[in-house]
């Protein structure tokens, strides 16, 4: 389906985050170690990151693989920042080719990305396409775009960073569910699903990531565990059963 990753920290270049750590995503985009749907993630890719003084995130995306992109291999090195949400893709059947379908998409403050399946795109979004009319990326030909606008709306609405995850979750529930592993990020923290994907979080350095599967072997990475929500800020980070998140921001 997709590798992804959100890091919330100490500034860092995207270089270190996507390119160089051994396992990274872009290792992952053609040898996942984890991965349980697809072998390769060669659909395209993107980064989105925060940079003080605009209130919008600076978003990167190509439909190409990430490895043959030598503009991004050149800029990486050069771009740092304290939070940072990258993906690679592999494109479920059906879904469209192009870069609008590549995470992370975008609203406001809002980056996003869904590692998984609707298992009924079509009569999801028959019945749930009309709550994301004002969220311009849910329109994309890929059944992300339609958990994202999903999401986004209820952001809009004034809903946190979680609840608008668990919301989109619930809502794609009630029409056939799926794998609804979600991530996104608003530049101050950090929320995630865990239904039906992998979600591994580690904490050091005063920073945190939660990935789709670890970059590197160091011990300190625990899977989440399946039917959760996860909270990270700089605070710390909070898992919660996912029908159950009372202690989530």
């Amino acid at each position: 389906m997709c590798r992804h990753l959100a890091y919330l920290g100490p500034p860092i270049t995207l270089a270190e985050l996507v390119l160089t750590p051994p396992h990274s995503l872009l290792r992952q985009s053609w040898a996942p170690r984890r991965q349980q749907h697809g072998t390769v993630n060669t659909d395209g890719f993107g980064v989105g990151w925060y940079v003080p003084g605009r209130p919008e995130p600076v978003r990167y995306q190509r439909a190409q693989p990430i490895w043959s992109d030598a503009s991004f291999a050149s800029l990486a090195p050069t771009v740092s920042s304290g939070c940072i949400l990258a993906a690679v893709r592999s494109a479920s059947p059906g879904c469209g080719p192009d870069e609008s379908c590549a995470a992370p998409f975008t609203a406001q403050r809002g980056l996003f990305s869904h590692n998984g399946r609707l298992a009924d795109w079509p009569a999801a979004r028959k019945a749930l396409a009309d709550r994301t009319y004002d969220i311009a990326e849910a329109s994309a030909p890929v059944d992300s775009a339609l958990l994202f606008g999903l999401a986004a709306a209820r952001w809009a609405a004034g809903a946190p960073l979680a609840t608008g995850l668990l919301d989109a979750v619930g809502e794609a529930q009630v029409v056939g569910g799926g794998r609804l592993t979600l991530l996104a990020t608003d530049g101050t923290a950090i929320a995630a699903t865990c239904v039906g994907e992998p979600v591994f979080v580690v904490e050091r350095e005063g920073a945190v990531v939660v990935a789709s599967e670890p970059y590197d072997d160091d011990p300190r990475w625990s899977e989440v565990p399946d039917e959760t929500a996860l909270y990270a800020d700089h605070n710390g980070v909070t898992i919660t059963p996912l029908h159950d998140p009372r202690d989530l921001p």
